[in-house]
């Protein structure tokens, strides 16, 4: 059974920092593509940020390019999202999630599995 963890969330200044980390277990992680999504109150899901499997190519959404870097570890089994220049309309709770399919995978119900979220809240 795939399980997926996130940590790393927290209550930040605008401008601040936060590296979230989801750790993977249950299959070969480098089989897996991974992706980051967010949902803040009211709204609904967002796509933040997509890594193909075996790493490489990345992609981002507009509101968080160049702001944000999706990263991982085959060897740790563990995705990273590392957010700089925080700003308030970041706030939300924050998932990763595993999938199967080969590419940049940019929506949700392309996954097959989700972690339990992790809140990151943003203040002006």
């Amino acid at each position: 059974q795939v399980q997926l963890v996130e940590s790393g969330g927290g209550l930040v200044q605008a401008g601040g920092a936060l590296r979230l980390s989801c750790a993977v277990s249950g299959r070969t992680f480098s089989s897996y593509a991974m992706g980051w999504f967010r949902q803040a109150p009211g709204k609904d899901t967002e796509f933040v940020a997509a890594n193909v499997r075996l790493g490489g190519t990345t992609f981002y959404a507009d509101s968080v390019k160049g702001r944000f870097t999706i990263s991982r570890d085959n060897a740790k089994n563990t995705v990273y999202l590392q957010m700089n220049s925080l700003k308030p309309e970041d706030t939300a709770v924050y998932y990763c999630a595993a999938g199967t399919r080969v590419g940049l995978l940019t929506g949700a119900r392309e996954y097959d599995h989700w972690g339990q979220g992790t809140q990151v809240t943003v203040s002006s």
